[in-house]
């Protein structure tokens, strides 16, 4: 079994027809679909066009057979998008079984010949024989070899040049952290805290969204984030996935419609991820490729192809964008479906408001459903934005700063020599002990009145206990060293090992790497 690999896996056989009559073979290749169960969408004196039911392997197939000088092309190609880029012997197959087919038919028609063309030409003096430049997969006969998917052509405009954006700003990105290595390599010790600064400082001024940033007026990160990605693998899937649908939707709604649903869906879909995430940085284009999913679920359910083209096309979408929205559920938690599921709902509604010119019993003109689908991105928007709450990040940071300070000057106390006079003695633990906790313990009722992530709520809660602690402490030893004695010494150690213990804990809740901080869309 022959399997067919790539971007669309087909198999396509061209066959001389030599002085056998176009006609004939048409009539034929008619009665053999039909004997094979596949389901006839399509004959004109041009062709046929028909698909194959569904199957594990490639959900369906377009079947078509065209007549081009005096050849006969015979085509068989995966509607789906297919996974590995395999059809696993499909087309292989439907290849072989219509040409044992053609055989078979062309020895039983032979005595009703006349009556068979009679019918034949009847029946094409009804149907336009233009619908086969028109047809669904005919799109994909732009992409002749892989440098054709970056092309702009007609109607094929707006998908390749978002995808060349893409591209543009992965590379810049990745050039962006060669190029800061470099200038960063001797001023940090630390390897891997280095890759992490420099990784989250990339990130933030590529405008990833993030929930603190976002809500903090960053409003424009919910465009930018969809045009940047963590890795390679998470560009080129998605890249893949926004050609097969753009080459779907584009030529049925066009370049302006399809641009406004992929930014406009997408920004949905980041929405949604800034309500569902507290944390991290968020990106990828997913959320805008599922919102043309969403399109084009519209444009099938409104029926925009032939009958029995859309119900092999509405079949084979629904599993593809099943199996994304299932693979986000049960996949690691790296994968946004928050993203996936706003892209795809609001794709739908603006896919289906700017294909169809009747909403509700009544003509709409095309500026007016423009219109309305920007307001209703534009009240969910506002609804996301007050309905999540905005925590005080970059406060909180600031207060945890002072707080580090503060802790550092601690250590001087441990320079306390024994043979130093008692005021002294007295001095230095009240400035670098009893001051430094105080103003920590008024830094941690400073915290207490922000909003806060559920992370630092637990990091709160440790350096409340660590202040209050560590206070204590220098009180008892302010105690010994005025009264000259080592009265308190045991309960001195007790809080201070107290003070390490939490010390520990505050150190392990923030232990997480750095791939625990981005979400891919």
């Amino acid at each position: 079994m022959s399997f067919e690999w790539g971007y669309s896996p087909k198999v396509e056989k061209f066959i001389p027809l030599g002085d056998f009559p176009a006609d004939r073979y048409l009539i034929i290749a008619r009665q053999a679909i039909e004997n094979l169960g596949w389901k006839l969408s399509h004959l004109s004196a041009s062709g046929i066009i028909a698909y194959t039911g569904l199957s594990v392997q490639s959900y369906s197939e377009e079947i078509s057979i065209r007549i081009i000088s005096n050849f006969a092309v015979f085509k068989s190609e995966c509607i789906g998008v297919q996974l590995l880029f395999t059809d696993y012997g499909k087309n292989q197959q439907n290849l072989d079984k219509f040409f044992h087919e053609f055989e078979y038919v062309e020895y039983h028609l032979k005595d009703i010949w006349e009556e068979r063309l009679q019918d034949f030409h009847a029946h094409i003096a009804q149907h336009d024989d233009s619908y086969l430049d028109q047809a669904p997969l005919k799109a994909k006969n732009r992409i002749k070899n892989v440098l054709y998917l970056f092309y702009p052509q007609k109607d094929y405009l707006v998908t390749p040049v978002i995808m060349i954006l893409n591209i543009f700003l992965w590379l810049a990105k990745l050039f962006t952290i060669v190029g800061m290595s470099a200038v960063f390599h001797a001023q940090l010790a630390d390897r891997s805290l280095r890759g992490m600064d420099i990784l989250m400082k990339v990130n933030y001024y590529f405008g990833v969204n993030s929930r603190w940033l976002t809500l903090d007026g960053q409003w424009w990160r919910l465009l930018s984030s969809q045009f940047f990605h963590f890795s390679l693998a998470h560009l080129f899937f998605n890249m893949y996935a926004l050609v097969y649908i753009g080459l779907m939707i584009e030529n049925k709604l066009g370049s302006v419609k399809t641009l406004f649903i992929y930014l406009l869906s997408g920004t949905c879909g980041a929405l949604l991820s800034v309500y569902s995430h507290e944390l991290g940085f968020l990106a990828g284009a997913s959320g805008a490729i599922m919102g043309m999913f969403g399109a084009f679920l519209a444009l099938l359910l409104s029926q925009a192809f032939e009958k029995t083209a859309n119900k092999a096309l509405l079949i084979s979408t629904l599993i593809l964008v099943a199996y994304m929205l299932l693979s986000g559920f049960i996949g690691e938690n790296r994968i946004d479906n928050a993203a996936h599921l706003g892209g795809l709902v609001s794709g739908f509604v603006m896919g289906y408001l700017l294909y169809n010119q009747e909403i509700l019993g009544g003509v709409v003109p095309a500026p007016y459903r423009f219109g309305l689908s920007g307001v209703l991105v534009l009240v969910f928007g506002l609804v996301i934005f007050k309905i999540s709450p905005q925590y005080q990040v970059d406060e909180y940071a600031r207060l945890k700063y002072d707080f580090n300070v503060n802790d550092s000057k601690f250590g001087q106390v441990y320079q306390i020599e024994r043979d130093m006079p008692v005021e002294q003695k007295l001095k230095m633990v009240k400035q670098h002990g009893i001051e430094v906790w105080e103003r920590n313990i008024r830094i941690t009722r400073e915290m207490d009145k922000l909003v806060l992530l559920e992370k630092d709520e637990l990091d709160k809660k440790y350096r409340k206990a660590i202040a209050k602690a560590a206070h204590e402490a220098v009180l008892l030893l302010y105690e010994d060293y005025k009264d000259g004695n080592l009265n308190n010494r045991d309960r001195i150690q007790v809080k201070m090992n107290e003070v390490g213990r939490l010390k520990s804990k505050l150190q392990a809740i923030h232990g997480e790497g750095f791939a625990d901080a981005v979400v891919e869309e």
